[in-house]
């Protein structure tokens, strides 16, 4: 039984790859600020939408809609690391495979979507 936003394996993966992201972000360029700073927003942004959601999982439209959010945060970070691949070469491999990762995180919360339903978990 779900009791806790830790129990949900989103909220976990995406505390995981917000360490990951992170650790990403400090090889950017200083040029890349701007870069950074929105990465890590959005990053920052998944698992405090899904919490945020959770609490009000009584409601199932609420919960879904911060699922949502969510996901959409999860797809601006993999937007912001296609970017990165592409301006600069050298960290190229280590983008794409975060992005990899983020997408993966963004298909367990739109399956997360589609199952939820409020009082069965």
């Amino acid at each position: 039984m779900i009791r806790d936003v830790m129990d949900l394996d989103v909220y976990i993966l995406s505390l995981r790859l917000l360490k990951k992201l992170y650790a990403f972000l400090r090889k950017l360029p200083k040029s890349e600020y701007d870069t950074v700073r929105q990465g890590k927003r959005a990053g920052k942004s998944i698992p405090a939408q899904i919490a945020e959601g959770f609490a009000k999982r009584s409601s199932e439209l609420e919960f879904k809609r911060f699922l949502k959010m969510a996901i959409g945060s999860s797809d601006e970070v993999i937007s912001h690391l296609r970017t990165v691949a592409i301006a600069i070469p050298r960290l190229t491999e280590e983008a794409k495979a975060l992005a990899e990762k983020y997408k993966i995180l963004s298909k367990r919360l739109n399956k997360l979507h589609s199952v939820w339903r409020s009082g069965n978990f």
